[in-house]
């Protein structure tokens, strides 16, 4: 009954958490508009093995030694706002697309290569100065000192699970046909504009105290 109060509560939590507008949500929604379903997918899918770097810190008690940490969270934040610049100004540099690739994105084929779309969610999750913080809260509430590896494993398996679950059924209504035709048109625009918004998350972790 205790693991179950923790998988409720952790669900309750971590929904509300992946919903919230953030750098993982622009970016899935970006791929998705641009490249289709499958790349979507495997965007979501790296965004979900990000997870795991902050899980494993934080099952050996580093999450609060990070948060904690000045020149740490400080490291963290250089990082991780500066790979959300560099995601963009890919996105301001979009060109309009031809016929051809529209159309691969639009079945949801896209010629990106696997490692670089898994490694673009996996880089802009795991570099989330604010993962720490957040864990150490999350963990804290249904942790204990006594508990098991093996629950702790489940939980951590758990909260990756709901993460992609959520990102992919974002990836899966963008990419339908009704709206990947209302958006295609337009989307470089529409890249340009999520580029600005990754610009000012990236200037947002930069300069805001946490």
């Amino acid at each position: 009954m205790e693991m179950l109060h923790g998988l409720i509560v952790i669900t309750l939590v971590h929904l509300l958490a992946a919903a919230s507008p953030g750098p993982d949500f622009v970016l899935v929604t970006q791929q998705t508009l641009n490249h289709g379903k499958r790349v979507g997918l495997l965007c979501s899918l790296g965004i979900a093995l990000g997870l795991l770097v902050h899980i494993t810190y934080s099952a050996f008690g580093l999450a609060a030694v990070i948060a904690n940490s000045e020149s740490l969270l400080w490291a963290i934040k250089l990082a991780g706002g500066a790979y959300l610049l560099y995601l963009g100004i890919l996105g301001l540099r979009a060109r309009p697309a031809d016929a051809e690739p529209a159309a691969a994105a639009s079945t949801g084929r896209s010629s990106r290569s696997v490692p670089r779309v898994i490694g673009m969610g996996f880089l802009c999750n795991a570099l989330n100065p604010k993962a720490p913080i957040y864990f150490v809260a999350l963990f804290t509430i249904v942790l204990s000192p006594d508990m098991p590896l093996y629950q702790l494993a489940i939980y951590g398996a758990w909260i990756m699970l709901l993460q992609l679950g959520w990102f992919s059924a974002v990836a899966l209504l963008l990419s339908t046909p009704p709206i990947h035709r209302a958006f295609q048109r337009f989307s470089h625009w529409i890249d340009r504009v999520l580029g600005v918004a990754m610009i000012a998350l990236g200037i947002k972790v930069l300069t805001t105290r946490l």
